[in-house]
């Protein structure tokens, strides 16, 4: 039969069957198992029959067009806005920061060439000269300031915002050099200005810079069409040296297993991140395909509205912590290409607990029931405690995750329902506080420990942060005060640590693995170097066979 043909079979039994309990179980999956993984197991078997049929095969349209999949649109190009990882990723090739983060996050000059802190309250940035915006006009001192001063004067309504909520004022001493008064010492100033969270924009950018954004970073803006594709060509101007291919097109490709065939037919080039591992596995055989695959930074974890009324509690927090068995689901679902996370920060980062400093949940479903059963939360005849909604984007992996913590919740008496939604919906959901639990991961922001700021400051709720959950912790909120503007990295630790203790025993989230980065690409792509941050730096070096 024709791969066309036998496609459209494998499709339509798998709508047909695979969509419910019932029907999989006739098909005799091992007991436990929700459909959902044994879904994602056949998501497999469809993408390892499409590998030996040759219609599957096609080529990239134009040659000179590298195609990159990512699963859904940036939030905003405009990095001074966007806060979602495809925005931060994206809009990293298009805008430079004043400072890179290296493979050990310490910080490196950039478009900075160097700054000096003549007192505890003052930042001096000396900026490089001879940077032009891909429009043209020369980058000074006077985009800095801009850059800056919109996050913090009402020019725009950002997240971002809180993370320069320090910032008294901002002073152009010279064409090249700008400094950044603040109103208290702030140690975390200088990651906040580091590539992925900060991008310098030219002066006067409004609101809606994000539409047609222009930078000086190594690819300029092209177009975009929402949930379609955002296009960008090579600046030839860079002053980092100019990137080797001449066009990328991220394409937005939401579904896993249309994005593994994508790259097995050759009609797209490269995917970072958002294929299942077992999908990942079945391509490994492709003769046309390479995986890269690099330990990661960006931490997964599920964050909880401690503002619900059912999870106001911190022992049904704590309670859910204990019914999942994380490291089965690693080695299900991430094959053992994750390692276990119990802090936001990366594994090996100088300000993160280790885990015999911080409370620890294991897999203890008799713990979870008596931790439920002391909150006044008793089974019913059904074994029911209690019912948790659980929102997720249409990510393939995630939606995976959410199905067999569904089964792990439910032996503890919890009935944990799942609503999934393309990423601009969820995203909006999460960010108004309109959820119970949802599921998502830190990229880049966690390789700070500002980042239990963002994500846990009182002062950080939406739109100033990322606190979603609307956590407020007055001694959290202390010891972080303390650490910003602590610079002795010693003392700084011990504030930190602290933090991560009360987190652990509080548990606004649960921090859950930190997944390696996993790049497949064909083989016309050469020089792929993904780093720990999952972000696109390496874009600027490949090349085109």
């Amino acid at each position: 039969m024709s791969g066309t043909s036998a496609w459209k079979r494998v499709v339509r039994f798998a709508k047909a069957h695979l969509s419910d309990d019932k029907a999989v179980a006739k098909m005799g999956h091992p007991i436990g198992l929700p459909s959902s993984l044994i879904f994602g197991v056949f998501s497999w078997w469809m993408v390892a029959l499409c590998l030996g049929m040759v219609g599957c095969r096609g080529r990239v349209e134009d040659p000179r067009t590298v195609v990159m999949i990512i699963e859904s649109s940036p939030n905003n190009l405009d990095l001074r806005q966007g806060t979602d990882a495809q925005s931060e990723r994206v809009g990293g090739v298009i805008f430079d920061a004043l400072v890179k983060k290296d493979e050990h996050y310490n910080l490196q000059p950039w478009l900075a060439t160097s700054w000096e802190q003549p007192d505890a309250l003052t930042w001096v940035f000396h900026l490089r000269d001879g940077v032009r915006f891909q429009d043209g006009r020369p980058l000074e001192a006077d985009d800095v300031a801009w850059t800056i001063r919109s996050m913090v004067d009402g020019t725009l309504v950002t997240a971002k915002s809180g993370a320069f909520a320090p910032v008294a004022s901002v002073e152009v001493r010279d064409r090249l050099i700008v400094a950044v008064r603040l109103k208290q010492p702030y140690a975390g100033l200088l990651f906040n200005m580091s590539d992925g969270l900060f991008g310098v924009v030219p002066r006067g950018a409004g609101r809606d810079f994000g539409m047609h954004p222009v930078g000086s970073g190594p690819f300029r803006f092209v177009s975009a069409v929402q949930d379609k594709e955002v296009v960008v060509e090579r600046n030839a101007a860079y002053w980092a040296g100019t990137p080797k291919v001449e066009r990328i097109r991220f394409t937005v490709v939401p579904d896993a297993i249309t994005s593994a065939l994508e790259l097995k037919k050759g009609s797209a080039d490269l995917a970072s991140n958002v294929i299942t591992l077992d999908m990942v596995h079945a391509l490994e055989s492709a003769q046309n395909l390479k995986i890269e695959s690099p330990a990661g930074s960006p931490v997964v974890y599920v964050n909880f509205n401690v503002n619900d009324p059912t999870l106001r509690d911190k022992r049904v927090r704590q309670a859910v912590a204990c019914a999942m068995d994380r490291q089965a689901i690693v080695n299900a679902i991430w094959r053992g290409q994750a390692r276990l996370a119990n802090t936001l920060l990366p594994i090996g980062h100088w300000a993160a607990a280790t885990d015999a400093e911080m409370a620890q949940y294991s897999h203890d479903v008799a713990h979870a029931q008596r931790l439920l059963e002391d909150a006044g939360l008793h089974a019913g005849k059904n074994g029911v405690r209690l019912r948790l909604t659980l929102k997720t984007s249409t990510d393939e992996t995630t939606r995976l995750m959410a199905a067999v913590l569904q089964q792990q919740l439910r032996a503890a008496g919890i009935r944990l329902d799942i609503r999934s939604a393309e990423f601009g919906t969820f995203y909006a959901d999460v960010t108004k506080g309109a959820f119970q639990m949802y599921a998502l991961r830190w990229i880049g922001s966690n390789e700070d420990p500002d980042i239990f700021r963002y994500a846990y400051g009182s002062g950080a709720f939406p739109p100033k942060g990322g606190n979603r959950g609307r956590y407020s912790n007055a001694r959290v909120d202390a010891l972080l005060t303390s650490a910003a503007a602590e610079t002795n990295q010693g003392r700084r630790r011990a504030d930190y640590v602290e933090v991560q203790q009360i987190l652990a025993e509080d548990l606004p989230g649960i921090p859950l693995w930190y997944p390696n980065n996993e790049v497949v690409h064909t083989r016309r792509i050469e020089g792929v170097k993904p780093g720990a941050s999952g972000n696109f730096e390496y874009l600027r070096k490949i090349s085109v066979r």
